[in-house]
């Protein structure tokens, strides 16, 4: 049993362990953090929320090309529905909490990331999270889905924390080059996609900064033993 993590948040994230890698282990396991705080959030109505939003962007689509899907589901996820960056109180814990995240549209690039995804995906669309240094995005394949015809130029990148703002390869470098003051001497390194398990732990690592400058120790140490278990 976990010294300082609540029980349930512990063993719902280490039951999505085996199956980390596919979006369901990911949605569940991203979920089983906020019940640290909040174990009586219902994992089972968050997903239903994601059917939800994927069928509302379903019923509009009449075409099967991605550029159709991706103009109405960003018509739904920010235009409709008002998923946003919390710029305003961006260090709040909540922002990486899934719970509050689908309650209150605000999030941090990185929950805003996982719900654009999973949403996505429920229309047919291929997403993988892009683990850039400062700031999480979304890619969206827009080419052939056979491996041996995909290429960097086969995706667009996403910014889902602001607005879905559609940026290519070159936007995002620049973008991090501003933000952080960092310079690649391989810029394919930061459109690598994060594995599930790098997600998850990037996750935990903001929580881990939050309550480390919050003083909030037994919090951190909770964040750490989540943590764990991504490595056990």
């Amino acid at each position: 049993m976990p010294a300082y993590c609540h029980a349930a948040a512990y063993a719902d994230f280490a039951r999505q362990m085996p199956q980390v890698e596919t979006t369901a282990g990911l949605f569940r396991a991203a979920f089983a953090v906020a019940r640290h705080e909040q174990p009586e959030a219902d994992v089972e109505r968050a997903a239903a929320t994601i059917l939800e939003l994927a069928e509302t962007v379903r019923r509009r689509v009449h075409s099967s090309s991605v550029e159709a899907k991706l103009a109405h589901l960003h018509d739904v996820l920010f235009d409709v529905v008002g998923f946003t960056g919390n710029i305003d109180d961006y260090y709040n814990p909540a922002n990486s909490y899934l719970p509050d995240v689908l309650r209150t549209r605000r999030g941090l690039p990185i929950t805003l990331t996982l719900v654009y995804k999973c949403v996505a995906e429920g229309v047919g669309l291929s997403v993988r999270g892009v683990n850039s240094p400062g700031h999480f995005l979304a890619a969206v394949q827009s080419a052939d889905s056979r491996p041996e015809l995909q290429s960097a130029n086969s995706w667009m990148y996403v910014d889902p924390f602001y607005g879905g703002e559609l940026l290519d390869g070159d936007d995002v470098c620049r973008r991090i080059a501003e933000t952080t003051g960092l310079v690649a001497a391989d810029p394919a390194q930061w459109l690598a996609p994060a594995t599930h398990r790098q997600w998850l732990s990037r996750m935990l690592n903001n929580l881990q900064a939050v309550f480390a400058h919050t003083g909030r120790e037994r919090d951190l140490f909770a964040m750490q033993e989540l943590q764990d278990l991504l490595i056990a």
